[in-house]
C-alpha cells in the first residue's frame, strides 16, 4: 500500500489552509504517520479528489465521491486538535 494522501481545503485555498497544513504535517510526523498532505480550494474539491483518501476542510463540505471529510477548525483554534489528530489517524489507518 502506497502513502496515505490527504487533500485540505478552505474558501481560498491559500491561508488557512496552509495554516491546517503546516500544523497537521508537523503533529502527523510526531506521531510517526508519513503522509502526502495538498491544498486548494474547497469549490475545486471535486475535480482533485481522485486518488486521496481524507478530505480536511476549513468549512463544511460533502463530497461525492465516497471519501471521508473532517472539518477541522481546530487546526486554527487549538482546540481539540488531539481529537481530531486521532480521528485523521483512525481514517488513515482503515
Amino acid at each position: 500500500m502506497g502513502k496515505k494522501k490527504i487533500m485540505v481545503a478552505c474558501g481560498t485555498g491559500i491561508a488557512t489552509s496552509t495554516v491546517v497544513v503546516n500544523k497537521m504535517s508537523t503533529l502527523l510526523k510526531e506521531r510517526g504517520v508519513d503522509v502526502d498532505i495538498q491544498q486548494c480550494k474547497v469549490a475545486e474539491l471535486p475535480y482533485k479528489t481522485d486518488n486521496v483518501d481524507l478530505i480536511v476542510t476549513t468549512t463544511a463540505y460533502t463530497s461525492k465521491k465516497d471519501i471521508p471529510v473532517i472539518v477541522a477548525v481546530s487546526f486554527l483554534t487549538g482546540i481539540g486538535v488531539d481529537k481530531d489528530l486521532d480521528k485523521i489517524i483512525e481514517i488513515l489507518n482503515k
